[in-house]
């Protein structure tokens, strides 16, 4: 049944004590309150003009999306105990700003825009809300806990409104009272009444009522109500469409919410609290010791662990239709779409947890042994989904040394082949699919080992980080065992941390420069290798024939090396030393071209396409190698 939904203005106010008395609450998907004084200040002068806000979005509550409801901030506890009728969808920013500057009458626990804590009220400064030589946002004041502003470092008062009279004799207006200003108003033309210059006090503060006040009295909210047979999936969808400036909402969010109706915690459960360890944490075991922001698993989103055991689930669906005899169109499909990760039951979730967390540490050990070590040299983070799916599939079976090697295929065959870079769920369910019985000995390639191609002249325009196959490349000249130039290590991962290894230009950038070649060229992958820090200075701008003697004849902290042992080392990143030893750049390209075309059809196990060259700066020549003028 497709969703319906009614538009109506709503009081302000009216919106305000629902929220105060728990009628209106919001989804536990929603973030916490964030906003700083600034804004809050912004969207009260706004509602004093009388100038819209923007709509809101509400669910009727009741229905199939059965979300975990989580009272207003600042809004009575008691409210956690109340049945709410609608769920705030979009505005709940705006709803609690205003809720909390106003009818909450407690001070605000708020921030700067630089994110320092405070506590703040918010007054109208009443001659400014009505001068026009002042914009609105001028007359909205924030005052301090104690109700007073300071200055020189808080030790001189400058305001005091502690006490209602000071309020009226200062003529500042409490936010707290714009919705039940006749009490104050009574008041404070009591205080002026009969006093020198009383009459223009309260001709001021009747002008400030009239056209201020009064537009938080009158204020109408346009309000977007869903109703209850509104599905998962299109509240999802509406969210996202209407929350541009908001988070962007995930699949993760909503389940957690759907979750905690039923009592499960999956944000706790995600990021761990009260000393336990969170999923997040298990998922770190192959991180670098003491810093997880590289780690190879740093870049796992929650979702990508639903996106696992969404496969798991929809398979075993899909094996039981098989049973009773069902076959074709009628067989569930075997998928991790957001639609089927918002369906996920969480008997699912916590009948495939466990593997699928188990899968993910696999894939991390799968990761370091192809000398990839963290996600800053991750060629795609999307691959890490099917390569944890399928390793948790196998558990202990992927260790066997046949489907490791048929795993590295696959798994450098999407690399090269370029095949994760954008629309993958639809070849993460077919790898998933098809990939485990290749491991065991099936003949049929799988898709991505099948669809794979790679030419020769992409490693032309390989020059950047953003290119899977540059990193893939990268991590294959470790994996084939390069050796430093300066000390001989190959990069392990202990090495490579403890010697800030990087990729490195062969023929340095300033000597090309100096040489005349094109950028385009010297910039390609051809022309790169990983190097450690150390040596990397050493090479410094000079040509290769100058550092390479510097390298052989070593200084106060560099131990010489023989010349036919770094000639060793330089093969070893498949770098022919003679041309190295006489500064011949062209024939060092064309010869490490042709090695690194064999270094990737090993790893692929398919023969690279030689294909005339797509850029104006290289032609192909006779033999299928680029030749540069």
């Amino acid at each position: 049944m497709p969703s319906t939904f009614k538009t109506n203005p709503e009081n302000l106010y009216d919106l305000l004590v629902k929220c105060h008395l728990g009628k209106v609450q919001l989804p536990d998907f929603q973030r916490s309150w964030v906003w700083d004084i600034e804004r809050i200040a912004s969207l009260l002068a706004s509602i004093s003009k009388g100038f819209p806000v923007g709509a809101l979005m509400s669910l009727e509550a009741g229905g199939e999306v059965a979300f975990h409801p989580r009272p207003i901030e600042g809004s009575p506890e008691s409210n956690r105990e109340v049945t709410p009728q609608e769920l705030i969808l979009d505005g709940q920013q705006r709803v609690t700003s205003l809720y909390q500057a106003t009818i909450r009458k407690k001070v605000i626990a708020t921030k700067t825009a630089r994110n320092k804590k405070l506590s703040r009220w918010f007054y109208f400064d009443i001659q400014r809300a009505v001068d026009p030589l002042f914009s609105r946002e001028e007359s909205i004041i924030p005052v301090r806990e104690d109700k007073t502003l300071r200055s020189q470092f808080d030790q001189i008062i400058d305001l005091d409104l502690s006490t209602p009279e000071m309020e009226y004799e200062n003529l500042y207006f409490p936010m707290t009272d714009v919705f039940e200003k006749d009490d104050w108003s009574f008041n404070f033309i009591s205080h002026w009444m009969n006093r020198e210059g009383g009459e223009e006090k309260i001709q001021i503060f009747k002008d400030f009522r009239e056209s201020v006040l009064k537009n938080f009295s009158d204020f109408q909210v346009p309000v977007i109500t869903l109703d209850k047979t509104t599905t998962k999936e299109a509240v999802c969808t509406v969210f996202e469409k209407v929350n541009t400036g908001g988070k962007p909402l995930d699949a993760f969010e909503l389940i957690t919410a759907i979750y905690a109706a039923d009592g499960y915690q999956l944000r706790k459960d995600w990021l761990g609290g009260d000393d336990e360890l969170g999923i997040y944490d298990q998922l770190k075991t192959y991180s670098r010791p003491g810093d997880a922001k590289v780690g190879i698993l740093s870049g796992v989103e929650p979702t990508d662990l639903l996106h696992v055991i969404s496969l798991f689930h929809t398979r075993e669906l899909r094996l039981q239709a098989e049973a009773t005899g069902k076959s074709g169109k009628d067989l569930p499909q075997i998928t991790g779409t957001k639609d089927a990760l918002l369906n996920l039951p969480l008997a699912a979730f916590l009948k495939w947890k466990d593997q699928a967390i188990d899968g993910f540490q696999r894939a991390a050990k799968f990761l370091y042994q192809q000398n990839i070590f963290r996600t800053y040299d991750l060629p795609y983070q999307s691959q890490v989904v099917p390569l944890a799916a399928i390793l948790g599939h196998l558990g202990i079976q992927s260790e066997q040394a046949a489907k490791r090697a048929r795993l590295a295929q696959w798994y450098w065959n999407g690399v090269f082949g370029e095949l994760y870079g954008s629309s993958t769920e639809t070849r993460v369910a077919k790898d998933f699919i098809e990939v485990p019985p290749w491991l065991e000995g099936g003949a049929t390639l799988p898709s991505t080992v099948h669809d794979a191609q790679f030419r020769s002249d992409r490693l032309l325009t390989m020059r950047m980080r953003l290119s899977a196959a540059y990193k893939g490349a990268n991590a294959l000249l470790m994996l084939e065992g390069c050796q430093d130039w300066r000390t001989g290590q190959k990069f392990s991962d202990a090495i490579f941390f403890d010697e800030q290894v990087d990729i490195h230009h062969v023929f340095p950038q300033k000597w090309c420069k100096d040489q005349g070649i094109s950028k385009e060229v010297y910039d390609s992958i051809i022309n790169k290798t990983p190097l450690s820090k150390r040596t990397n200075q050493i090479i410094g701008g000079e040509a290769p024939s100058i550092y390479l003697a510097k390298i052989e004849k070593g200084s106060k902290i560099d131990t010489p090396v023989e010349p036919q042992v770094l000639s060793d080392f330089l093969g070893s990143h498949l770098v022919a030393s003679e041309y190295l030893r006489v500064d011949d750049f062209e024939g060092f390209f064309k010869q490490r071209q042709k090695n690194l075309i064999g270094l990737i059809e090993r790893a692929t196990g398919k023969q690279v396409s030689l294909e005339p060259v797509s850029e104006e700066t290289g032609e192909e020549d006779s033999d299928g190698e680029i030749a540069w003028a």
